[in-house]
């Protein structure tokens, strides 16, 4: 399957050449780009969803079909098959998926490409206050949702919990849903707490915190300290008093950047005018949630983990004058 999307990109890139994507020339095909996210109330739906609307009408010949999934594995599993071409995920999961390790042991792929950096992703550790949770090993014994199966989500809750002591995931009764589902769960009292990692502010924590008595936990410097020592795309990241309802003080966790990133196969000159499109419209972009208040064409080529640009968006970039 791989080798015949590759092909067929190819050959439809040669007409965008000849025709000329994004100025309006009269090319009858179309490349068909499809882009899978997170849930759907998480913060890269919305904005993703927003960038496909604007692609749509930008860009002449592209067509991007934005779809909800379980985030950032299942879409890296997604572009290595062949069956998407576009995706979000964190630097800390595609490094993974290139050196075949973690979720994708036996199964490397050096194929991802970054479009775009987006903005941190906030690790958000969110329990009732019911529960009397006060710290991550807190968690034991108690009902808590990980994440979605082969989500993102997950992934950081394993590696958290494990850096704090507690045992994944026989240590504490998993429930693995995404994050409407943990919503409804916490709000029916079936779940003491969940993990959500998306931008700030998160309309699931929104709704956590003002409907189901929940409130989020900070994490122990120490833990961050040491996570940042054996996992360099970690970062020590502040979500700030009065972010949330009743959140009275800044709430100290974790955050790794979140990307857009694509296949290598796609055409050079499509990549490029993603990019161009995008730095084009920021300001309508940064519209759309306040996750991307802090986006610029300098901030999209930065804290990428040492993970490679797609050569048609680092055309651009280096156009702007942002990569040498």
């Amino acid at each position: 399957m791989k080798k015949r999307v590759k092909i067929l990109v190819l050959a439809v890139s040669l007409l965008l050449t000849l025709a000329g994507c994004g100025s309006g020339g009269g090319q009858s095909e179309t490349v068909y780009l499809s882009f899978p996210t997170a849930s759907t109330s998480g913060t890269a739906y919305a904005i993703c969803s927003s960038l496909g609307n604007l692609w749509n009408e930008k860009c002449p010949g592209i067509r991007v079909s934005v779809e909800a999934s379980n985030g950032g594995v299942q879409n890296l599993n997604l572009i290595a098959g062949g069956e998407s071409q576009l995706g979000v995920a964190v630097t800390s999961i595609i490094t993974d998926q290139r050196n075949g390790q973690g979720a994708f042991e036996g199964h490397a792929y050096d194929g991802m490409r970054i479009l775009t950096a987006l903005y941190m992703n906030y690790n958000q550790v969110v329990v009732t206050k019911s529960s009397g949770i006060e710290t991550l090993s807190g968690i034991a014994g108690k009902r808590f949702a990980p994440g979605a199966p082969g989500s993102t989500t997950t992934l950081e809750t394993e590696l958290h919990f494990t850096q704090a002591g507690l045992a994944f995931p026989d240590g504490f009764a998993a429930s693995y849903v995404g994050f409407t589902e943990a919503v409804d769960l916490m709000r029916n009292r079936q779940l003491d707490g969940a993990w959500i990692m998306a931008g700030i502010p998160t309309s699931a924590v929104s709704e956590l915190c003002s409907t189901a008595d929940a409130r989020v936990l900070s994490m122990d410097e120490e833990l961050i300290a040491a996570l940042s020592a054996q996992y360099p795309w970690y970062s020590r990241a502040v979500i700030p008093a009065g972010t949330y309802d009743g959140q009275t003080e800044d709430v100290i966790t974790t955050g790794v950047t979140i990307t857009i990133c694509i296949d290598e196969s796609v055409p050079d000159d499509v990549a490029y005018q993603l990019a161009k499109t995008m730095y084009e419209n920021l300001d309508s972009v940064k519209n759309v949630h306040s996750a991307l208040a802090g986006l610029t064409v300098e901030s999209a080529v930065q804290n990428l983990a040492g993970l490679p640009l797609h050569e048609g968006a680092a055309r651009y970039y280096r156009e702007a004058g942002v990569l040498d």
